[in-house]
């Protein structure tokens, strides 16, 4: 019998619960290894040694090598599980989901990640404030964006009516924006996603408060 995938995870990382969602949806089942971002196991030796980037997530499938990158990771789900899809088939239609998957997972979650946050409170010397106000800030630039973006293709979720990346994107970026006390009264387009997708059981069963909180 072949070994299931491993994740390696942490719970409010918002690329992992990507991957997490992303499984889901697939119908794989998998093991999860937790790596602590918080007492800093992703700098340590045996994780750089699995991946030198130390990053998460990765995941470890028999008889491939180790794969990192959350959206690398989703294309090789979506190629390996062809059902259901993460992008439509119109070449059209896929730029525009490969947009805004990449507006969120390029432009606005690289600046607002953990350790963006902790240099700028450490190295630099930015007061908490100045930190808050950093995140608010590009997120409240990329969500203006993206609600435009998506509104004259969004159905229930942020293209038509079955979930996409682009969705697999958002939803962690709608959870980190709300833990920072970020309003997103004015996307309706990406509330109604959100919304759609807390019904589904492949994004709920991957909220950051259903995982093991290591």
């Amino acid at each position: 019998m072949q070994k299931a995938p491993i994740l390696y995870d942490y719970f409010r990382s918002s690329a992992a619960y990507r991957v997490r969602i992303g499984l889901n949806l697939k119908g794989v089942a998998y093991e999860k290894h937790t790596v602590s971002l918080i007492d800093g196991e992703q700098k340590g030796d045996a994780y750089r040694a699995l991946n030198p980037q130390g990053l998460v997530p990765a995941l470890k499938v028999a008889g491939h090598p180790l794969m990192t990158q959350s959206l690398a990771i989703l294309d090789w789900l979506d190629a390996t599980y062809p059902d259901p899809s993460f992008l439509p088939g119109d070449k059209d239609e896929r730029a525009h989901v490969l947009s805004m998957a990449t507006m969120i997972a390029c432009d606005i979650h690289p600046l607002n990640n953990l350790r963006v946050l902790k240099y700028l409170k450490g190295p630099l010397g930015v007061s908490e404030a100045a930190k808050d106000e950093w995140y608010r800030h590009w997120i409240a630039e990329g969500f203006e964006a993206l609600e435009k973006v998506a509104q004259p293709h969004a159905g229930a979720y942020l293209y038509g009516d079955t979930p996409t990346l682009a969705d697999i994107c958002l939803i962690p970026q709608l959870y980190n924006a709300r833990r920072f006390s970020v309003s997103v009264a004015n996307y309706p387009t990406l509330r109604r996603a959100d919304e759609t997708a807390s019904g589904n059981h492949a994004f709920a069963d991957a909220h950051p408060d259903l995982q093991e909180a290591l």
